[in-house]
C-alpha cells in the first residue's frame, strides 16, 4: 500500500485477532487489554470510545506509538509520503524556503517526524539551495520513533545532525514554519450516533467476554452533544441509526500551537474532508479505519496496541479552531495542487534525464493522482505574523469549500 486507503469501516464488535504473534507483542496485547479493562471497571463498566483510542495509541510503554514495534515504511503497517519517496520532502522545500525568506530567516518544526525521512529530505533539499533554518526542530512524545528518526537523520545527514534539536513540548515564541504531515488523524475522536428521535448519543466501549462491544447511550463527554446539535443545525447527521466521530481535542490543540507562535506559517497535511463531505448522509459508519501489517480494515478492537487507529479530518472544525485561536488562513488545497506549487512538476522536469527517472515518476504518480494520494490528502495553511500569498496554495485554493 502507498500511503493508507480508506475502504468502508466494517463491524466493530470483533475481539483480539487470532493471527500468530511474537511472544513479546502477546504480552504487550494482554498487559494493554487489562488496562483497558481496569480503567472500563472503574469508570463503572465502560469507557467513552476516545480514551478507549487514547489507551490503545498512547498509553506509556503499551500503546501502539508508545511502544517499539516497527511501524512506518514497507517493513511496518503503512506507508506514508516521506517514506514513498523523496519527492515528496524535497518539494515542501519550496514552501519551507519562500516562508523562510519572507521571515528573513527562522527555523522549522517538524510534529511528529515519522521514521525521519521528512526532516532528512527537507534538510537536504535547504542544504542544496538554501537558505538553511538555523534549527530543524522535532516534537516526538514516541520514543520509540524519536529513536529511529536520531539514527536515521544521523545516518543519511551526518552534516546536519548538530541543527536538529528534539523537543518535549511545543517552544515559546516560534518564529519560522511548521510541519505537521499525518498528525492530526491520530488524534483520539469521540464517536456518536443518532438516536431513533434524532437525538444525539455517544458510543462507549465495554468489555464483552474476550473481546469488547460499542454501547450507545446519553453522551456524558462535555462538549459532544453541543458539537453534534451544531453539525445537525447545518443540515448533517440526522438520520436515525447515523454514526460518525468528532475530533474535541482539535480546539485546544490549535490553541495551544497558536500560543507557541510568534511569527509562522504552518502547513497540516492530512487526508480528510470539509464537514459537509464528512458528515456525508451516505457515510453512515463515520471514517475510523485501522492499519496493520499494510491492511486496512474498521475494527478498533482487534489487537489494540498492536494496529493503528485513525480518523479523517474535519478541516471545516480545523479552520474554525484556527480562526477561534488568533490564526489567519493561509489556504486550503489538495495534496497535488500544492506539491505543484511547490515545484514538483520542475523537480522531475529536472530529474527527467537522471537513472533515477523512471522511479521518480512512479511515485509522483502516488503523490499527485486523484485515486491515490493526490486528492485524499489535504493541506491546510495557517499563518501569525505573516501574510501570502503561498506557492502551495498558488495553483488551486479550496478555502471556499471550508
Amino acid at each position: 500500500m502507498s500511503g493508507r486507503s480508506h475502504p468502508s469501516p466494517q463491524g466493530h464488535a470483533e475481539g483480539a485477532a487470532t493471527h500468530a504473534l511474537e511472544p513479546a507483542a502477546a504480552e504487550a496485547l494482554y498487559r494493554l487489554d487489562a488496562l483497558l479493562r481496569s480503567e472500563a471497571e472503574a469508570r463503572g463498566g465502560r469507557l467513552p470510545f476516545d480514551r478507549f483510542m487514547e489507551l490503545a495509541l498512547y498509553a506509556p510503554g503499551l500503546g501502539y506509538y508508545a511502544g517499539g514495534a516497527h511501524k512506518l515504511g514497507r517493513g511496518g503497517d503503512f506507508v506514508t509520503a516521506p517514506e514513498l519517496t523523496p519527492l515528496f520532502g524535497r518539494t515542501l522545500a519550496g514552501q519551507c524556503r519562500e516562508a523562510l525568506a519572507r521571515l528573513g530567516g527562522g527555523e522549522l518544526l517538524e510534529l511528529g517526524a515519522g521514521s525521519g525521512a521528512l526532516a532528512v529530505d527537507v534538510l537536504s533539499a535547504l542544504a542544496a539551495e538554501g537558505p538553511l533554518p538555523k534549527r530543524y526542530l522535532i516534537l516526538e512524545l514516541s520514543a520509540g520513533l524519536r529513536a529511529r528518526q536520531q539514527a536515521q537523520i544521523a545516518a543519511r545527514l551526518p552534516r546536519l545532525a548538530d541543527r536538529v534539536t528534539w523537543l518535549d513540548r511545543l517552544p515559546e515564541g516560534f518564529t519560522g514554519l511548521v510541519l505537521a504531515n499525518e498528525v492530526l488523524d491520530a488524534m483520539p475522536v469521540h464517536r456518536f450516533r443518532i438516536g431513533s428521535g434524532g437525538e444525539p448519543l455517544e458510543l462507549f466501549v465495554r468489555p464483552a467476554g474476550e473481546g469488547w462491544e460499542e454501547v450507545a447511550d446519553r453522551p456524558q463527554s462535555p462538549r459532544l452533544a453541543a458539537a453534534v446539535r451544531a453539525l445537525q443545525a447545518a443540515g448533517l447527521a440526522r438520520e436515525p441509526g447515523y454514526e460518525s466521530e468528532i475530533n474535541l481535542r482539535l480546539g485546544p490543540w490549535v490553541q495551544a500551537l497558536a500560543d507557541a507562535l510568534d511569527r509562522a506559517l504552518v502547513i497540516l497535511i492530512d487526508y480528510g474532508y470539509p464537514a459537509a463531505e464528512y458528515y456525508r448522509a451516505d457515510r453512515r459508519q463515520g471514517t475510523l479505519m485501522c492499519y496493520y501489517r499494510h491492511r486496512a480494515h474498521g475494527n478498533p478492537y482487534r489487537s489494540p496496541g498492536l494496529q493503528d487507529i485513525t480518523a479523517q479530518v474535519d478541516f471545516s472544525a480545523l479552520a474554525r479552531a484556527a480562526e477561534g485561536a488568533g490564526l489567519g488562513l493561509a489556504g486550503y488545497t489538495t495534496q497535488a495542487h500544492f506539491l505543484l506549487g511547490c515545484g514538483l512538476d520542475r523537480l522531475l522536469a529536472a530529474a527527467a534525464a537522471g537513472p533515477d527517472a523512471l522511479e521518480d515518476l512512479t511515485a509522483a504518480r502516488q503523490l499527485l493522482l486523484p485515486s491515490a494520494m493526490g486528492e485524499r490528502f489535504r493541506v491546510l495553511g495557517l499563518e501569525k505574523g505573516i501574510s501570502g500569498p503561498w506557492c502551495g496554495f498558488s495553483v488551486r485554493d479550496l478555502r471556499d469549500r471550508l
